[in-house]
């Protein structure tokens, strides 16, 4: 997961690098055409006013010849030359590269030139001029150098601000957020959602109190029903299994009416069961219970091994003991208990007969397996009233239960099947 800040920046920066890349050869290339402009029309200028001086001498054709010579050796990168009628042709303008004589390194400088037909005296001469044009790579290099220096400036400054402005930006939505982490729809507190000035947050905040004001209620009401449902429940359960038990016993049953009452019985025990076991998460997620007690954890264990040890006798489950003593543990006892009994008569379920089961239990963690023959759904694990097995003793709740324990001591619940092992761990 990336922050949002980096997700807006990356491309960002990608863009002004492209921009940036793409600026310089189009820079070269600009600042070259121009260049080349301006001294094709520099080398103009030279022809027509050179033209215009010798004209201006009025010399005799001996003298002009001369001067023609003489111009033509101190002026290196000039040359003027008769031509005969034949020969003329319109301007020629290109570019070349070539070794300097009085220069002793091999680099090849590069000339504008300009080959332009004057006429001196009324004579047609052919006139060439070859201006160095190498100042442009340098004039490029700097405008190069520069730009990347802005553009540098520019991302830094961009950067830096960026930061600034969206920690200032989004410091509403961060506390907002914050507030939203440590919410809980069983804390009665009403949550406190930082004011904004900015439209958006604004409207995030009333957004969320609409949506949490109705979860509230809807949780509320859930609640209130659930703890209703279940209180008003057991009265008519309890009497309608006495009048149940009370009917068993009487003698005058035909064997056919017996099977229809025990039927219903073992319906309405676990009709019981769940009624109760849906109370005991509704106060669970209540925090009606406390958590503040020193518990045993091994005395707690050994307690549930002996009050289930008839169970494992009737299934012939051999069982393996390796139990720390002296483990501690702050939470609530009774909750702990439930836990650990559902934790075994779970593992009890699972395990064929003549099968075994092995607990261990450390300062750190409580472990218990069972052999089996084939994994569990784990996405159907601790859902309530999921059914894991063919057994229908069970109430569907028992690993929901034992879940809800756990996160209540901030405990975690793992499964794992190995070597034909169920296991189940408690990282206490």
């Amino acid at each position: 997961m990336k922050p949002l800040l980096n997700k807006t920046t990356k491309p960002f920066l990608i863009y002004v690098l492209i921009v940036l890349t793409i600026s310089i050869p189009v820079y070269y290339f600009v600042v070259d055409t121009i260049w080349k402009s301006e001294l094709d029309e520099h080398n103009q200028i030279i022809v027509e006013k050179t033209a215009y001086e010798f004209n201006q001498l009025k010399l005799s054709d001996e003298k002009l010849e001369n001067s023609l010579d003489l111009w033509n050796h101190i002026q290196p990168e000039t040359n003027i030359e008769r031509i005969p009628a034949d020969k003329i042709k319109g301007d020629t303008v290109y570019t070349s590269e070539k070794h300097l004589p009085f220069i002793s390194s091999n680099k090849k400088e590069r000339y504008r030139c300009l080959q332009k037909v004057i006429y001196i005296h009324d004579k047609p001469y052919l006139f060439t001029i070859q201006t160095n044009i190498e100042e442009s790579h340098e004039t490029i290099a700097v405008i190069a150098m520069i730009t990347i220096f802005f553009f540098v400036m520019i991302v830094v400054g961009l950067l830096y601000l960026n930061r600034r402005l969206s920690a200032s930006i989004w410091k509403p939505f961060r506390d907002t957020l914050d507030r939203l982490k440590t919410f809980k729809l069983n804390n009665q507190s009403k949550i406190e959602l930082p004011a904004s000035d900015i439209t958006e947050f604004d409207e995030l905040n009333q957004s969320l109190y609409k949506l949490i004001e109705h979860n509230v209620s809807v949780y509320n009401t859930q609640k209130e029903f659930t703890e209703n449902a279940s209180h008003e429940l057991q009265t008519p359960l309890a009497i309608i299994k006495n009048k149940l038990d009370l009917l068993l016993q009487d003698q005058a049953l035909t064997e056919r009416q017996y099977r229809i009452a025990e039927e219903m019985n073992r319906a309405l025990t676990r009709s019981s069961r769940i009624n109760k076991n849906l109370l005991l998460l509704a106060k669970i997620d209540n925090n009606q219970f406390d958590n503040s007690e020193v518990i045993s954890f091994d005395h707690l264990l050994h307690q549930s091994i002996e009050i289930l040890q008839e169970h494992f006798e009737q299934k012939n489950i051999s069982v393996k003991e390796d139990i720390s003593s002296g483990v501690k543990i702050s939470g609530n006892s009774s909750l702990t208990e439930i836990m650990i009994n559902n934790l075994i008569i779970n593992a009890i379920r699972h395990t064929s007969p003549g099968g075994g089961i092995l607990m261990k239990l450390t300062d750190s963690a409580f472990e218990i397996s069972n052999s089996g023959t084939e994994k569990l759904n784990a996405d159907l694990l601790f859902k309530r009233f999921s059914k894991l097995s063919t057994e229908s003793g069970g109430s569907g709740l028992g690993l929901s239960i034992i879940q809800e324990i756990a996160k209540f001591h901030h405990w975690t619940i793992e499964y794992k099947f190995e070597n034909n092992h169920h296991i189940f761990t408690v990282n206490l």
